[in-house]
């Protein structure tokens, strides 16, 4: 299954959920994001940071022998864009770089989490996706 196909999935279980399920369910998802490795974590110069999202938010996007490898830095202050840093890490992560590139832009849009969260947080996550993206193709980019 595809990365795009594993998001279609949680787009349609999402999308159908009543809206108290749809929140729990992202706050599920905020408990399942692995913390950072302590390679990363000791080092935090290597976090990226996205400043576009209100929370404090900083990921590293590697390329592990022609897969991503993707980590997060959320606050567990900051539940529902944890959840979505989990749902992205559940679904992206271990895929490669071309299945990445083609998630589409607006999937989590259609989730049905703009009835659960604010439009800004929404505004957030699309910042997020495109950082993680344009870090994939950078370096898709520099192994051509």
């Amino acid at each position: 299954m595809t990365a795009a196909e594993r998001l279609q999935q949680l787009v349609e279980v999402f999308a159908s959920a009543p809206r108290e399920v749809r929140l729990q369910a992202l706050l599920d998802y905020s408990r399942r994001l692995p913390d950072l490795p302590a390679r990363i974590a000791d080092h935090p110069e290597l976090l990226e940071k996205v400043p576009e999202c209100q929370t404090p938010f900083a990921l590293v996007v590697e390329n592990d022998d022609g897969v991503v490898r993707l980590h997060f830095q959320v606050p567990v202050e900051s539940p529902t864009v944890r959840g979505f840093a989990g749902i992205l890490h559940a679904a992206l992560d271990g895929s490669p770089p071309d299945e990445i590139l083609a998630v589409p832009d607006d999937f989590y849009q259609r989730m049905g989490l703009a009835e659960v969260i604010s439009g800004q947080r929404l505004r957030g996550m699309g910042a997020i996706l495109h950082r993680l993206k344009n870090r994939v193709a950078a370096f898709s980019r520099e192994s051509l």
